[in-house]
């Protein structure tokens, strides 16, 4: 077993354990491989374990990268790229342009610009709204009472798709505090839901919370550490 595998065959193991606890499907829950400062090989190697979906967050590394395994054959079966990171109005066309997902939509003139700059020959861009939930200044995302209307406004983009909302809570220790930040969370996301009938992911959950995340009700784990290694 390689090295790449038994990191994989751990997060999953995490992933399902977690859904186990409370009765969810693991099968639910879509694990995204966060791969943002590593190379081209390391996401080789987990792409021959199985893994499609990638995150990344920094647009010129991102697009580098994109086109190296796009010009590499041993990429047989098609890849799904996830921009996460935070994106300014200036470099909304190379993301629109090479992405199949942006999780980080937080104001309108994005969602505008990510429309207008997506090619017409390729599906709409799958959008999640960002939500700052813990309310942090050097958090980037929409307030809670703000969703439903930049919602409303980005399901009215034709070259979008609107999916759900992502977050990324704050650091603590004080796992009460965390999971209530990740309930309410899925309160607006139930409520998009109702509204939204394609709306169908929750991304919330990282390497140090996908168990309350999981525990939360969310539909998707952003995992870097856990399978790449620490950041460099």
């Amino acid at each position: 077993m390689t090295h790449m595998q038994k990191k994989i065959n751990s997060v999953t193991q995490k992933i399902a354990y977690a859904a186990a606890q409370v009765q969810r499907n693991a099968d639910q829950i879509q694990l995204l491989a966060v791969s943002k400062t590593k190379p081209v090989n390391l996401i080789k190697q987990a792409y021959h374990e199985g893994l499609r979906h990638f995150g990344e967050n920094y647009v010129q590394e991102s697009v580098e990268k994109i086109k190296k395994i796009n010009d590499d054959s041993d990429f047989k079966e098609p890849i799904y790229w996830y921009f996460i990171g935070p994106l300014q109005s200036n470099k909304t066309r190379p993301v629109a342009e090479h992405f199949d997902w942006v999780q980080s939509v937080e104001r309108l003139k994005i969602a505008q610009r990510l429309n207008q700059q997506r090619p017409p020959e390729l599906p709409q861009l799958n959008i999640c709204l960002q939500v700052n939930i813990s309310g942090e200044a050097s958090k980037s995302g929409t307030t809670l009472s703000q969703v439903i209307e930049l919602a409303s406004q980005v399901s009215d983009l034709p070259r979008l798709k609107l999916r759900g909302i992502m977050a990324i809570p704050e650091k603590t220790e004080n796992i009460q505090r965390l999971e209530k930040q990740f309930d309410e969370l899925h309160n607006i996301y139930q409520e998009l839901k109702n509204i939204y009938p394609e709306v169908d992911t929750l991304s919330m959950g990282m390497s140090g919370d996908l168990e309350s995340a999981i525990k939360c009700g969310s539909t998707m784990v952003r995992i870097g550490t856990d399978i790449f290694g620490s950041r460099d």
